[in-house]
């Protein structure tokens, strides 16, 4: 890749967006990051990334942003402004791609945003996923499931020791580090010619409820123990999007043959117990 072809990577500051720089500036590939927090602008400077002020509905900075990209890793959210603000944000970057003359776009989606699931994020994903496929831009999605982080932000256990969620204690929940959406990005964007016209979901592992417990216990050298949330509970604890995408783990699920994920794409995958090896909120508290 040329010096003056740098990889835009939308979502900077946040945990998906540096995974995704990470990976690329350890194989020494140019990034421009795209940010709208200025408070962060400055941090993420190095000599592998330039940093961009951009918002992913102002079309104007997108267009200042792409300048000289050929390649950009796009990723949307639904947490301030909900769904149709998501669908607006990959439409406008995607418009923006194109006529930019992007040779190859990577999108992550979410998992089974094909499966009509009726989980407004994951429609709202499946809808950037189908205007990409109108436009005709050269572009690989990936659909990771849920993020091994969540147990550390979202939904970590309480200080009593409780890990609290709406879903049933057989049920099997697909999870992936963020590392290994990074991982993934950059073996797309490096090896274009395996990844273009794919369309890929990703997991790491797969465990229940009381076996994440399990796991959290041994490593955080504390009792821990899975207490699931009434299903007639779960949307006034986290609204009704998230209530319905733990009705529909517990009914359907994601379904990611780890294994043949792996032996096809040649990128390691994280799994679960070593991943909280890895993190800080899964040390033991000290005495």
């Amino acid at each position: 890749m040329s010096e003056k072809e740098p990889i835009l990577v939308c979502g900077a500051s946040g945990q998906q967006g540096g995974a995704v720089m990470k990976s690329l500036t350890q194989q020494d590939l140019k990034v421009r990051a795209l940010t709208r927090k200025s408070s962060t602008a400055e941090a993420l400077k190095s000599s592998e990334v330039e940093v961009f002020m951009g918002d992913l509905c102002d079309r104007a900075s997108l267009n200042l942003a792409l300048k000289g990209v050929k390649k950009v890793f796009l990723m949307t959210t639904f947490f301030e402004e909900g769904m149709e603000a998501e669908v607006r944000q990959g439409i406008t970057m995607i418009d923006a791609a194109q006529a930019a003359g992007v040779e190859h776009l990577v999108f992550s989606s979410v998992s089974s945003a094909d499966k009509n699931t009726g989980i407004p994020h994951f429609e709202s994903k499946w809808k950037v996923e189908q205007y990409i496929h109108k436009v005709g831009l050269p572009a690989t999605i990936l659909r990771p499931v849920g993020f091994m982080e969540n147990f550390g932000t979202y939904w970590p256990p309480s200080p009593e020791g409780v890990l609290s969620l709406p879903l049933w204690p057989e049920t099997s929940s697909m999870m992936i580090a963020l590392r290994d959406i990074g991982a993934f990005a950059a073996a797309a964007f490096t090896r274009p010619e395996d990844f273009i016209g794919e369309s890929i979901d990703l997991a790491s592992d797969t465990l229940t409820m009381p076996e994440v417990a399990e796991a959290l216990s041994k490593t955080m050298h504390r009792p821990i123990r899975f207490e699931p949330l009434p299903d007639e509970q779960a949307e006034a604890a986290m609204g009704r999007d998230f209530a319905l995408m733990f009705a529909w783990f517990n009914r359907v699920g994601y379904s990611v043959d780890i294994s043949a994920l792996e032996k096809k794409w040649k990128v390691p995958l994280t799994r679960f117990k070593t991943f909280l090896q890895s993190v800080s909120w899964a040390k033991p508290m000290p005495k």
